[in-house]
C-alpha cells in the first residue's frame, strides 16, 4: 500500500495510507451495481402502474435525480463514503487528513464528469497513478484524497515509518505507558484531529500529561504527537 507524508501548519507529520487503485475501482463497481439495481426496481414499480405524461417526469426524477447525486449525498452525509467505499474500508479526506467541507465535497463531485462520465474512468486512473497522492482531477481541485482504513501493519511498524535516524525525544516519561495504551492514546488522537475536535485532543494532552507527572509548553496537537513518537523511539531501544 502506497503511502504519502504530510506536515501540518503546526508541524505535525501526518502520513496517509492512499488507497490502491484496484480497491478503488472494485468501489466504483459496487456502487455502479447497487444504482443498477435501483433502476431496476423503479422501472418494475412504475411499469406496473398506468401513468400519464406527468407521471413519466416522476419517473424519470425517480430515476435520475438519485443515480446523479448519488456519490454526492453518500459522501457528504456518510461520513466521506459510498457503500462501495465502506465495503473496502476507504473515505475521502482532505489532504491533511481532516473531514472535507461540502464545498470540497462538492467541487470534487462536479469534476467527477470529466474525471469519470466523460473519459469512461481513463483520465482518472492516470491522473492517480501519476499523482502520488491517491488523487484524481477531482481531488486535485478539491484538495482531497481517498485513503485506506484497513489496517496492514502493527502499531509499533507504523510509528517506525514516521521516525527519522536522527530523531530527537523530549519526554523519557512515555515509557509508563504499555503498548495498548499507547494504541488507544493514538487512535482517540487521530480520531479528533480527523474530526477537528478540538476539545477532545485538549483534554487528551492533559490527561497525559497528568498521567506523565509532567507540564507541556506545545500545543496540544504537537504535544501529543511528540508523546507518541517518543514512545516508539524509547521502546525500539529496549
Amino acid at each position: 500500500m502506497d503511502n504519502f507524508q504530510i506536515e501540518t501548519a503546526q508541524n505535525v507529520n501526518i502520513v496517509q495510507n492512499v488507497a490502491g487503485v484496484g480497491d478503488r475501482i472494485l468501489a466504483y463497481l459496487i456502487d455502479s451495481l447497487i444504482i443498477a439495481i435501483y433502476i431496476i426496481i423503479i422501472a418494475v414499480s412504475f411499469s406496473a402502474i398506468s401513468y400519464g405524461d406527468d407521471m413519466f417526469w416522476v419517473f424519470i426524477l425517480a430515476i435520475g435525480l438519485p443515480i446523479f447525486l448519488y456519490h454526492l449525498l453518500f459522501e457528504m452525509f456518510w461520513d466521506g463514503r459510498s457503500p462501495g467505499k465502506a465495503v473496502f474500508k476507504l473515505r475521502v479526506v482532505m489532504l491533511d487528513g481532516s473531514k472535507p467541507a461540502f464545498s470540497n465535497y462538492l467541487l470534487r463531485w462536479l469534476l467527477r464528469m470529466i474525471d469519470i462520465s466523460l473519459t469512461s474512468g481513463a483520465l482518472a486512473l492516470v491522473t492517480i497513478l501519476l499523482n502520488g497522492k491517491g488523487q484524481r482531477l477531482g481531488d486535485v481541485a478539491a484538495t482531497t484524497t481517498v485513503i485506506s482504513e484497513k489496517k496492514t501493519v502493527s502499531f509499533s511498524q507504523t510509528i517506525l515509518m514516521d521516525i527519522p535516524s536522527d530523531y530527537e525525544p523530549k519526554y523519557a516519561q512515555v515509557t509508563i505507558f504499555s503498548d495498548q495504551e499507547m494504541d488507544t492514546i493514538k487512535s482517540v488522537f487521530q480520531e479528533a484531529k480527523y474530526n477537528g475536535n478540538h476539545n477532545v485532543i485538549l483534554k487528551l494532552s492533559e490527561k497525559v500529561a497528568k498521567l506523565m507527572e509532567i507540564t507541556f509548553e506545545e500545543r496540544p496537537i504537537v504535544f501529543l504527537d511528540k508523546v507518541i513518537k517518543d514512545y516508539n523511539y524509547y521502546t525500539q531501544q529496549m
